[in-house]
C-alpha cells in the first residue's frame, strides 16, 4: 500500500535520515514529502543533498525548500557566506562542501533551486516550511520569504481557544483554507515537546533535530510516525545548532 510520508527539519543530520527511513519501513511505493532545512547544524549537509539527489531518481519526492536550503543556495551563487548563516549553521554546511568539485556544487544548486516553496496535495492539505500571512493563501503571498520564515501561522494555532469552532467568526480565516498543514521552521521543543505536534489543524514535524530533539517521519493518513535517536546520541562531539 502506497503511504504519503512527511519528514521535518533535518539540519545536516544524515545519520537521523537513514535511521527513519529505516524505522518507517519506507519502500519504493512511498511518497515522501520534505518539509524542509535539509542543511546546517551537524556534518553531514552535503551528504543529506547528495542522497537525496539520488534517492529522487527512484522515489516519489517532493522537496520544500526552507530558510537554510536558501541561505545555502545563496552561497551556491554568490560565493558569499552571511554572518547570520554561519553562526546559525551554515559554517558545517560549508566545511562539508570542502572537498567538492565546481561541477558537484553546479548540481547540487541546481537540486535547491528546483525545490517547491509548497505543496498541495489532492485531498487540500498543505505542505510549506514555515506558513503563509496572506488571507488568501500561499499562492497569494506577496513577499514569498514567508514561505521560509513566517512563524505567526504556528503561533496562531498554538494560541487559539481548543473550544474555539471553526463556525465561528474569530477562527482564523488562514487556517480554514486547507485541511490540514503540514509545517517545519519552529521547533516543538520550544514547547517542551520532541514528537510532531498538532494544533488546529496544523501538524508540526520540526521536533528539534537541529539541537537535542529525533528527527521524525509521519504517515499523512493514520498520524502514526517514526524517529530517529536524539542527534546529540547520533553526533556525540558535535554541537549541532545548541
Amino acid at each position: 500500500m502506497k503511504r504519503k510520508l512527511v519528514i521535518g527539519d533535518i539540519h545536516g543530520g544524515f545519520k537521523a535520515l537513514i535511521q527513519v527511513l529505516e524505522r518507517a519501513k519506507v519502500t519504493a511505493d512511498d511518497q515522501l514529502i520534505f518539509l524542509g532545512d535539509y542543511v546546517d547544524g551537524w556534518s553531514e549537509s552535503s551528504q543529506i543533498i547528495k542522497f537525496l539527489m539520488e534517492l529522487s531518481k527512484t522515489q516519489d519526492c517532493i522537496f520544500i525548500k526552507g530558510n537554510h536550503d536558501a541561505w545555502c543556495e545563496d552561497w551556491f551563487l554568490s560565493g558569499e557566506k552571511a554572518d547570520a548563516w554561519l553562526f546559525n549553521g551554515g559554517r558545517k554546511t560549508v566545511e562539508s562542501y570542502e572537498t567538492y568539485s565546481l561541477e558537484d556544487l553546479e548540481k547540487h544548486l541546481e537540486f535547491v533551486q528546483r525545490m517547491r516553496n509548497y505543496y498541495v496535495d489532492d485531498q487540500n492539505r498543505l505542505f510549506i516550511h514555515a506558513g503563509y500571512s496572506s488571507m488568501h493563501g500561499p499562492e497569494k503571498e506577496m513577499y514569498m520569504s514567508n514561505y521560509r520564515w513566517d512563524r505567526t501561522l504556528w503561533e496562531t494555532a498554538v494560541a487559539m481557544d481548543k473550544k474555539l469552532s471553526k463556525n465561528s467568526e474569530l477562527y482564523p480565516k488562514r487556517l480554514l483554507l486547507f485541511k490540514e498543514i503540514f509545517i517545519g521552521h519552529t521547533s516543538t521543543t520550544e514547547l517542551g515537546i520532541t514528537y510532531p505536534l498538532n494544533k488546529a489543524n496544523i501538524w508540526n514535524l520540526d521536533t528539534g533535530a537541529a539541537y537535542t530533539g529525533p528527527l521524525s517521519i509521519m504517515d499523512v493518513e493514520t498520524k502514526e510516525f517514526w524517529q530517529s535517536d536524539p542527534l546529540t546520541s547520533l553526533y556525540p562531539d558535535e554541537k549541532g545548532r545548541n
